[in-house]
């Protein structure tokens, strides 16, 4: 069995400093140089997961193939390494609890008194050691969400301290991300954040090994020397991260600061082997080079927070280097679209995608978007929720069913095209109505959806609680929208898309949760194709 290393990602000074990013950026450079490696976030809030979360407070809700709703910052990881995350990779402090509560009430802890040490920290441990103890991991690096010194980052912060203890520190470092900020008054970068940044991590009995400062200007030597004496590490432990010109980037300063040589020695394991990075430098060369460009319109209710759909623009990134073009994504509230103004606000799009989303708020905008693109012969792709508007549109203004609608939007309407299934409408939790994580789904001979995919049957990963009401399908299809995919054990439709329009797919599943630099979703690369045939038309 292999002797895991560990590696702790603490961030100081300020929240989005990009720890998911550096954390992900040193894994890449590892995997490249042949060791195997995983990445868990730990974050502090209460909540069991982030999947009753409103995008505004924390962004996506990203999905495993297991089905667990995690933080955004696993997408990062499963992008970067290319390889699946699972519920062992995310952990809050509400699952921790909630953990340790069950045991307390089956009385497992034997009478005593439940305490935050050692019972929480215990299972913190645990947690932690899970992806570890598989075996099949070299290195497990683990971020802590938060920032140091928040009230409840410190169980987390205490369970570090008695691992480096336990492991050794040959078996286990910290790397502390901070801020060094520029002062344009003084004309100078500012070391005093990051010192205090780094006392207040020691006085929870953690001294970092290494410190990767976030800065605006480069990092001059004396200042390295100065964090180096007043942070109580080496001078080559200082790591700068300077502002990249996008995510894809940070390996290669990484690289170039010798992050990863430096973990490497700490951690005394073989650095003999260089990174391999031809193919993702290729994909850089393809991103920063591009042919084209094309206007893609993401039409959603969380447009004024980027990060609610992070998955879907990084899928368009991959998507865009792949066919050579810069995909310049027209964030579009749905709230603002009207039935009169739908024709001057899309007009200039090659591609409109409407996005996933729950409740009934900016429904009518999205219905609008998707008659625009089927009437107007615009490439389209509806993903969740994005594929119900496409249905609910094609019901009421092509079958002429004015009313058509879904249960969730209007429990009373006569036409319910989009409904729950009959077991689902007597659970009460929301989570229990769910269909989470991978489903396989079989895709027709001859339909658009199968030359994309080039399968018979594919498996791709969900999150939504509605269906298709199959009672409606023969109508649907007899009028021109078919049902080119669907799930062998259910028979739930997965796709529909409309033959005679140039490409109209709708997907009932996640494929943007399923992309990355290796490995661009084959459905995103194709639309982004259509949108490019479309711009050159």
């Amino acid at each position: 069995m292999k002797n895991t290393k560990y590696v702790f990602v603490t961030g100081g000074v300020t929240s989005s400093l990009g720890k998911g990013i550096i954390a992900a950026s040193l894994a890449k450079l590892l995997q490249a140089r042949g060791y195997s490696v995983t990445i868990q976030k730990l974050d502090p809030y209460i909540n069991i997961d982030p999947g009753t979360l409103n995008p505004y407070e924390h962004g996506e809700c990203y999905v495993t193939d297991d089905g667990a709703e995690t933080d955004l910052d696993l997408g990062h990881y499963e992008r970067f390494l290319n390889i699946p995350t699972s519920q062992s990779n995310n952990v809050t402090t509400g699952r921790i609890y909630q953990s340790v509560i069950n045991k307390e009430r089956k009385g497992e802890f034997l009478g005593k008194t439940v305490q935050v040490i050692p019972h929480i920290t215990d299972e913190i441990k645990d947690r932690i050691q899970i992806l570890g103890n598989t075996g099949d991991y070299d290195i497990v690096i683990t971020e802590i969400g938060g920032t140091v010194g928040d009230i409840e980052s410190l169980p987390y912060v205490e369970s570090v301290r008695q691992l480096l203890w336990e492991l050794g520190h040959e078996n286990a470092i910290v790397i502390h991300l901070t801020l060094v900020p520029y002062l344009a008054a003084a004309g100078e970068l500012k070391t005093k954040p990051t010192q205090h940044s780094v006392k207040m991590l020691m006085q929870s009995g953690v001294s970092p090994d290494i410190l990767v400062c976030r800065t605006e200007h480069e990092i001059s030597d004396s200042i390295k020397n100065k964090l180096a004496l007043f942070c109580n590490v080496k001078k080559e432990d200082v790591i700068q991260s300077i502002d990249a010109e996008t995510i894809y980037d940070v390996p290669n300063l990484m690289l170039e600061q010798g992050l990863d040589k430096v973990v490497l020695k700490k951690l005394q394991l073989q650095d003999d082997k260089q990174p391999d990075l031809k193919i993702w430098n290729a994909f850089l060369k393809k991103f920063k080079n591009p042919k084209n460009t094309v206007e893609i319109g993401l039409i959603g209710k969380y447009v004024e927070l980027h990060d609610a759909y992070k998955s879907i623009s990084e899928a368009f990134i991959h998507a865009g280097a792949q066919n050579e073009v810069n995909v310049n994504i027209n964030w579009i509230h749905s709230e603002d679209l009207t039935i009169k103004n739908v024709p001057n606000k899309l007009k200039k799009l090659n591609g409109i995608l409407v996005a996933p989303g729950f409740g009934e708020r900016g429904i009518e905008g999205k219905i609008e978007a998707v008659r625009y693109a089927r009437e107007n012969n615009i490439p389209f792709l509806g993903i969740c929720l994005g594929m119900q508007m496409a249905v609910i549109e094609f019901s009421r203004n092509v079958l002429g069913y004015k009313d058509a609608n879904s249960v969730e939007m209007d429990s009373e309407t006569p036409h319910a095209v989009i409904d729950l299934m009959e077991e689902q409408k007597n659970i009460v939790n929301y989570g229990g109505t769910m269909r989470l994580g991978a489903w396989d789904c079989s895709l027709i001979e001859g339909s658009k959806i199968k030359n994309i995919y080039k399968k018979e049957l594919i498996s791709e990963r969900h999150r939504h609680r509605y269906e298709f009401n199959n009672s409606y399908l023969k109508q649907i299809e007899t009028a021109g929208m078919i049902a080119t995919g669907t799930n062998p054990e259910t028979n739930l439709v997965e796709v529909v898309e409309i033959p005679s329009h140039p490409w109209f797919v709708g997907v009932q599943y996640h494929p943007e949760y399923k992309s990355t630099v290796l490995n661009p979703h084959p459905l995103f690369i194709d639309f982004v194709k259509a949108a490019l045939e479309h711009s050159l038309n």
